[in-house]
């Protein structure tokens, strides 16, 4: 919100304060000012000059030679703009003056004929071309009529003026208008709010007369007004409503537009015109769109329309899209005569909708989607005609065509002192809180120890008690807050064990070799569902910022892997990236989605192997499977934990493994696939991701000292034929299972599939170590026990390699 001081002053006393110094002020209330722009900055020397003459130059085409009086004196300037002509009051910058960046003007010869100044556009003046009036975009700025040769030119474009430019939050829609900012600025400096005064001569004939209303979707319209003003004189606006309009950022059109965006900023009301004869039917109806209908909107867009859109008809076709942008059907243009002032209050839900649908955001949805004063409705349309009125020459018809049944009423507030204060930690007397109260021009009674406060409509963000705290709050001071320290019984803070496991889990990453990464919780639609452990809808948001962050992820490895291209892309060929980080699964119902949080990993390149000396080999499957192992028994999960091969999408078919706990799935390691790593080129590539919060919540019994063994254990090592497709894994479950209580450890330690073996089969051969804490064992225990595991073995089909 661009808020000229200028113009605030119409409304509200600022007492001749520096600008800087209110900004500061309004800052500290609440509403941060983002910039203090001084229009007038880097100018001076700009006079209002009158062409008397204009000639072509002899050398150059495109060049005129111009004599400009500027009141003292008459000199010579060489102008290139294409509308520069006799008889214009024009803005002149004299030799010595300066324009913004620095530049000076100066006496010079352009083609042998000399130049003593510039005729200037106001893109030259800093006005951004924005703003600009479309028929000086192009040229120099014609001033009117009035304008006196040789006096200071920024006085007459409204440029000795100050902008302050608002970084409003959503709550505060209320500050979108210029007396929106008054009463604030007013509760401030505790001045009253002027406001403006409306008083127009009324036609004999009635506007009911001219115009019939008919709304079909009263709970999306519930309040809607129209003004027939006839015999208009569509012209461009005065130069003071145009100063005013560039200052808050609107571009001036024409009398009539110009009348309505006006309105807009004072009110914080937007406002339409329709041309009265390009209705056709001197109807209004406004109902909801059929499905698939078309219009084509001031901007020269054909839109189509949805059966959720609201819209204003005139009985047969769409003649705008209600509270988003008129149609180009009834736009009023130089040879308007009559028009129709409409203003409303829709519901805000239907224009945020339909702005979103269209891809549409203007002045007007800004504000409906917020919801304006209901109270400002009828108000702003009767500003607006009386402008018209007296701008364009109006005959204001009798009366307005209304709809209304909206509850305008204002919102009730009860709260006590003793609550604001104890939820400030202060003690502001209660005559200071009913003073603020006042200044913010709300209604307030103090009985039996209570404030009941009644909330003016243009205030809609206050609606319970903690609302009437903040606004006491800002306005005392924050500053004036004090700073205490805690009361009450001190307690030593902690972590929970689920958040200590979860630093364990950290340290032990990046202990490994891994580093950190923390990436965009948001996916595009394509990579969202890419790797997730399981099957959910996808989330995607309502307004994202763009289609690559439009959906909520379900798997933290895509953006691991887009961080391991960027990274090999800019020649770091070793990549080890791990992300703790939430995935969010869909629910059927309109619900939010499910959050858990996983930890995922991806490594590339070399490794570096620090159980043999440091030295580095390419990474593989049992470089990641190892880092997992090496987790699992940092949480004493291990004989919970086992693996079986798995095909993912996306992953290498022959080399994935899901990681299973107490037999339920929590994750997978596996190899990127080939046509994968080829299409973010990438060398070999792993990558895992686990359910951390399974993990971490799973109760671990607690470590308890065990006593260095005394006894001596007896280890046996077989080797069994197998099928080429049987797991290892498999094989271990059985021996552990068919050992007992005395088979302690069992590790594979070799695989051989040579030349010298069965066709489809494969020799695995396993370490099984026996051992007893409290005595020495027999050879006939072990025998027994081993004998046990052979025929666990071959009853599981496997055969004893002799």
């Amino acid at each position: 919100m661009l808020v000229s001081t200028k113009w605030l002053q119409d409304y509200v006393e600022t007492n001749g304060m520096d600008p800087a110094e209110l900004a500061e002020k309004i800052t500290r209330s609440g509403i941060e000012v983002d910039a203090v722009i001084n229009r007038s900055e880097g100018l001076k020397n700009i006079v209002v000059g009158y062409v008397k003459e204009k000639a072509k130059h002899p050398e150059a085409d495109k060049l005129n030679v111009c004599q400009v009086d500027l009141g003292e004196e008459t000199v010579q300037i060489i102008c290139g703009a294409p509308n520069v002509d006799e008889g214009q009051k024009v803005i002149v910058a004299k030799p010595g003056a300066r324009l913004p960046g620095g530049f000076k003007i100066k006496k010079a010869k352009l083609r042998g004929e000399e130049s003593n100044g510039m005729i200037c556009s106001l893109q030259e003046l800093g006005i951004e071309g924005k703003v600009v009036p479309k028929a000086y975009a192009d040229g120099i700025f014609v001033l009117p009529e009035d304008a006196v040769a040789g006096e200071d030119a920024l006085a007459y474009l409204g440029l000795d003026d100050v902008v302050l430019e608002l970084g409003l939050t959503p709550n505060r829609s209320d500050a979108m208008s210029m007396l929106g900012v008054a009463y604030e600025v007013g509760a401030i400096l505790s001045e009253d709010v002027k406001l403006p005064e409306i008083s127009y001569t009324e036609s004999s004939e009635k506007a009911e007369d001219y115009l019939k209303l008919h709304v079909e979707a009263n709970d999306l319209n519930p309040l809607y007004v129209a003004k027939v003003v006839r015999n208009i004189k569509v012209a461009e606006s005065p130069l003071w409503l145009q100063q005013r309009l560039m200052a808050a950022g609107i571009r001036p059109h024409n009398n009539v537009v110009d009348v309505t965006n006006y309105v807009l900023m004072e009110y914080g009301q937007p406002l339409h015109a329709f041309d009265y004869d390009r209705l056709k039917t001197k109807e209004i109806v406004v109902r909801r769109a059929a499905e698939g209908q078309k219009i084509q909107t001031l901007d020269d867009q054909e839109r189509t329309l949805q059966s959720h859109h609201l819209v204003i008809t005139n009985g047969e076709e769409p003649v705008a899209i209600a509270g988003v942008m008129g149609g180009a059907n009834s736009e009023v243009h130089e040879g308007t005569t009559t028009v129709v002032i409409e203003s409303a209050y829709f519901n805000p839900q239907s224009i945020r909708q339909s702005s979103k649908d269209h891809g549409l955001r203007s002045d007007a949805s800004s504000r409906f989607e917020k919801g304006v004063d209901p109270n400002r409705v009828i108000p702003a349309a009767e500003r607006a005609a009386q402008l018209l009125a007296d701008l364009a020459d109006g005959e204001v018809l009798a009366g307005s065509v209304i709809f209304d049944e909206l509850d305008k009423s204002p919102k009730n507030v009860v709260v006590s002192p003793d609550f604001i204060n104890n939820r400030l930690g202060m003690k502001i007397p209660l005559e200071d809180m009913t003073n603020i109260l006042e200044r913010l021009k709300f209604d307030i009674e103090a009985a039996n120890g209570m404030l009941y406060v009644t909330v003016p409509t243009r205030r809609q963000d206050i609606t319970i008690e903690e609302d009437i705290v903040e606004e006491v709050a800002r306005l005392y001071g924050y500053d004036e807050i004090p700073m205490t320290l805690p009361e009450g019984e001190a307690v030593p803070g902690g972590l929970t064990p689920y958040q200590a496991k979860r630093r364990q889990v950290r340290a032990y990453m990046e202990g490994a070799g891994l580093y950190q990464a923390i990436t965009y919780s948001l996916a595009s639609t394509e990579t969202a569902q890419q790797f997730a452990l399981k099957d959910a809808p996808v989330t995607e948001l309502l307004m994202p910022m763009s289609e690559e962050r439009s959906t909520l992820r379900q798997s933290v490895i895509p953006h691991l892997l887009e961080a391991a291209t960027y990274n090999v892309a800019r020649k770091v060929d070793s990549v080890a990236l791990y992300e703790i980080g939430s995935v969010f699964l869909g629910t059927t119902a309109d619900e939010l989605p499910n959050e858990e949080e996983h930890i995922a990993a991806v490594i590339t390149g070399k490794w570096v192997d620090h159980s043999w000396q440091g030295e580095q080999k390419s990474v593989d499957f049992y470089v990641l499977k190892g880092i997992v192992e090496g987790l699992f028994e940092l949480l004493g999960q291990s004989n919970e934990v086992s693996y079986q091969k798995a095909v993912i999408d996306g992953l290498h078919p022959g080399r994935t493994a899901e990681v299973l706990l107490s037999g339920e799935r929590i994750g997978f390691i596996g190899q990127l696939h080939p046509s994968e790593q080829k299409a973010r080129d990438l060398k070999e590539t792993y990558v895992m991701e686990l359910d951390l919060a399974k993990i971490l919540n799973v109760d671990v019994e607690p470590l308890l000292y065990t006593a260095v063994p005394r006894f001596p254990s007896i280890s046996r090592d077989i080797a069994m034929v197998v099928d080429r497709a049987q797991a290892a894994g498999e094989l271990e479950s059985v021996i552990r299972k068919a050992g007992g209580k005395l088979l302690k450890e069992v590790k594979v330690f070799d695989l051989y599939e040579g030349e010298k073996m069965e066709e489809g089969k494969k020799s695995v051969a396993f370490s099984l170590n026996y051992f007893d804490p409290e005595r020495t064992l027999t050879d006939d225990e072990v025998v027994n026990a081993h004998n046990k595991v052979l025929e666990a073995l071959e009853q599981a089909g496997a055969q004893l390699r002799v």
